[in-house]
């Protein structure tokens, strides 16, 4: 590690000192192909120093344009209370913002003239990014909640599993029950269509059947919706 900070010290000196000019003509020895140009032998060794450096990431842009990045002449301006206060240049609009203390943000680039809006941009970037957060979580959380039985599965592991489905069912999600059949159990697939089909009639009363599959030879499923 200190060999190599130290190669990259001496690198970046010596574009500094005056011995490049004798640095270059080595280099013209040994890398022939870069001997017509000096600038070419130049970047190829400052690429060399550079190549381990940290690169900055991009920033994120806004979703908006925002006071001075508006690029229109002119504006659509709805104050922040909703009311349309009508087309303005975008100079004035920009006065009435910085009067009122709040942003001009551009919510609609498809209109002509752009509509634009008096907000407080950092609140309202607040409220996009709690909503964005808000739907995401209820993405996860309306997601399909498997439960694996077999067709031998005795009654008190069934009741639990009927028991942690209707708790998913009363959340709002959907609960698909799956079986599988392996080897010689392939000759009880009438026993995990009979379970399956069972399960479905002691969950009716707050779920519907939503999606079913009972002719597979290795997995059947069933899927409930809470009506």
């Amino acid at each position: 590690m200190l060999d190599r900070d130290l190669r990259k010290a001496n690198m970046t000196r010596l574009f500094d000192s005056n011995y490049f000019d004798y640095f270059l003509f080595f280099a013209k020895l040994l890398i022939p192909s870069y001997s017509e140009n000096d600038n070419n032998v130049k970047e190829h060794l400052l690429r060399r120093a550079r190549r381990n450096r940290f690169v900055k990431p991009l920033q994120k842009q806004d979703k908006h344009r925002i006071n001075q990045r508006i690029r229109a002449e002119e504006v659509r301006v709805i104050d922040d209370d909703g009311e349309q206060v009508g087309i303005q240049p975008l100079a004035q609009a920009l006065a009435l913002a910085t009067e009122k203390e709040l942003d001009l943000v551009e919510i609609s680039p498809q209109s002509s003239p752009p509509d634009c809006k008096l907000i407080d941009y950092g609140k309202y970037k607040y409220k996009l990014q709690k909503k964005e957060s808000e739907a995401k979580k209820n993405q996860r959380d309306n997601a399909i909640k498997e439960l694996k039985i077999r067709y031998c599965t005795d009654t008190g592991d069934l009741k639990t599993k009927l028991r942690h489905a209707r708790s998913f069912l009363c959340d709002g999600n959907k609960v698909k029950f799956s079986m599988r059949f392996r080897g010689r159990e392939k000759a009880f697939v009438h026993l995990g269509k009979e379970k399956l089909q069972k399960i479905a009639g002691q969950l009716s009363d707050i779920a519907e059947v939503y999606e079913q599959n009972y002719r597979g030879r290795t997995q059947m499923l069933v899927i409930l919706v809470a009506d």
